[in-house]
């Protein structure tokens, strides 16, 4: 006979906030993209404030870019802020085994793989201007095995600039991807090319 697992209880308490900024909202969803399934409210609340906490930097937490978003608020007010998205459905809770884990509602996905995708595309920039002040050669390894949502939307909207000094980032990304996103790069490209003449 198995024992009864004993599951981490939680409580979501948003402390009578009755809306929160939109920029609020999305800096809490994209602090919360390196725990989905991963991490609890209370960590991502140390992300938020900024802690030096070593599950924080043993996480390399610390390179999320929302974090200390909050650094000069509460914990106590971090985690009502927190609650709220998860109470208004933009998170949600899983167990997993016997603890909560944060996963994205399909609302919350879409605002974050928006936010996510705009940033990717800023990071080209900053890519190609490394490369043009004499950098290393474009390494675009980090994107391959990102979720294929978040990488057709940062193709189109790349495609949706008809800026064709993204070809140099496109070709690096292409030659190290799977068939399918290296068909749509060449569709981008091409794409752009078409846009240049």
């Amino acid at each position: 006979m198995s024992r009864k697992v004993k599951l981490v209880e939680y409580h979501l308490d948003a402390k009578g906030i009755k809306k929160l900024p939109f920029d609020e909202i999305k800096a809490i969803l994209r602090g919360a993209d390196p725990l989905i399934a991963r991490g609890g409210r209370n960590l991502l609340a140390k992300l938020l404030k900024g802690s030096r906490s070593k599950d924080v930097l043993t996480n390399a937490l610390d390179r999320n870019p929302v974090y200390g978003y909050f650094r000069d608020s509460s914990n106590e007010e971090i985690l009502a802020r927190i609650d709220w998205t998860i109470l208004n459905g933009y998170l949600a809770i899983r167990y997993d085994y016997r603890l909560p884990l944060l996963v994205y509602s399909d609302r919350g996905w879409k605002i974050e793989r928006e936010t996510y995708a705009s940033e990717l595309l800023r990071g080209f920039d900053d890519r190609l201007a490394a490369l043009a002040a004499g950098g290393p050669p474009l390494d675009m390894s980090d994107l391959k095995d990102k979720n294929r949502e978040l990488i057709w939307l940062l193709l189109d909207k790349v495609e949706a600039t008809q800026d064709p000094k993204y070809i140099p980032v496109l070709k690096a990304w292409e030659k190290i991807d799977y068939a399918k996103v290296r068909q749509r790069i060449r569709q981008v490209i091409n794409n752009l090319i078409r846009a240049e003449s």
